[in-house]
């Protein structure tokens, strides 16, 4: 099979830094070609993915992330080369799947990343009956019934990029670990004081660039910092696996319809137990006592973290040997793809 996989061009295949979708569409392209399927994966010149790529803007737009030139300019590209050379595009931008029109004979199939809010909605309730569109989470689906998606597709990571860990900690003692964006649904501040009433020091690390991130973290976050509550910044790859290792556990403390959240997954390649509250995707991931748990709010979480040592670090890696393995995710993409080409 000949498979075109179309990237972003906000940020490289893989990430540097922080980006989910990024690092899924890396899984995604490497699984692909490592299947022995004929993979391109269009993207940005600072693309390192190690799979056939191509490429029109040199380096990634991040600095201009949702500005329409460069998005414009990157799809059409894309579908320059797709259209001549390929039997199916899988597309993870939002424009290109619309741009598809211009080739009706091309089969072209795309993931919904984000969550369908009202913005969203608009476009795939315009989209879905043209281009099958994939959800990440029975959760994510949630809030737009009537749009049809033609699978959900759980994530995956590869266990051999997550070396495990023993959460012995980081030479100054036990820490617990907060890794994502500094925002309020994602939580840190709830994190900050779950581990405190458990008595465990934290550490967080996470993207911090937008105006409102700044806002938010100098507000709610900054103010609960001190010796027992670390904010390291963002992180590269392998600080977050030696971060991800030393933990005696991740807390997630969201509170919206999270998509999916990557991180709970390479927490556990680590064989480190997640912390959720029961909202979003979380109860589609952990295991409650098993991988992780499941709390109701902070002053729960608190009193769960006091039990983290119970749980088998080894069962904890299992998660994403089994269901949550890349072997997984990519059959079932493989299996759609066939679906999608025999009409």
């Amino acid at each position: 099979m000949r498979i075109a996989v179309v990237a972003p061009p906000w940020a490289p295949i893989p990430p540097d830094l922080y980006g989910g979708i990024e690092q899924a569409v890396d899984l995604l392209a490497r699984g692909l070609h490592e299947s022995d399927h004929e993979v391109m994966l269009f993207t940005t010149g600072d693309s390192t993915c190690p799979v056939p790529r191509e490429w029109l803007l040199a380096h990634a737009e991040g600095s201009r992330m949702g500005f329409t030139v460069p998005e414009v300019r990157h799809v059409m590209a894309a579908y320059d080369i797709a259209h001549q050379n390929f039997d199916i595009v899988h597309d993870h931008t939002v424009l290109g799947p619309i741009y598809a029109e211009r080739y009706p004979d091309l089969p072209v199939v795309t993931t919904i990343h984000g969550p369908f809010n009202d913005e969203l909605i608009d476009i795939y309730e315009r989209m879905a009956h043209r281009v099958p569109v994939i959800g990440i989470s029975r959760a994510q689906l949630v809030p737009a019934p009537h749009i049809p998606v033609v699978r959900v597709i759980h994530h995956g990571v590869d266990a051999r990029d997550f070396p495990i860990g023993d959460g012995s900690g980081d030479g100054k003692g036990d820490y617990c670990l907060f890794l994502g964006r500094m925002a309020a649904e994602k939580g840190p501040q709830r994190a900050i004081v779950a581990a405190r009433q458990a008595g465990l020091r934290i550490i967080l690390a996470g993207k911090l660039r937008e105006p409102w991130e700044q806002m938010f973290f100098e507000k709610e976050v900054a103010p609960l910092l001190g010796d027992d509550a670390e904010y390291v910044g963002e992180v590269t790859q392998a600080d977050k696996v030696r971060l991800l290792g030393g933990a005696r556990a991740t807390l997630f403390p969201i509170r919206w319809n999270e998509p999916f959240g990557l991180v709970m997954l390479e927490s556990m390649a680590c064989g480190t137990p997640v912390l959720a509250f029961d909202e979003g995707a979380a109860p589609e991931v952990v295991e409650n006592g098993c991988n992780g748990f499941l709390c109701e709010d902070e002053i729960d979480m608190g009193d769960k973290l006091a039990s983290v040592g119970d749980l088998d670090r080894a069962v904890c890696r299992a998660s994403v040997q089994g269901y949550f393995s890349m072997d997984r995710v990519i059959g079932e993409h493989l299996e759609l793809y066939a679906q999608i080409l025999a009409g």
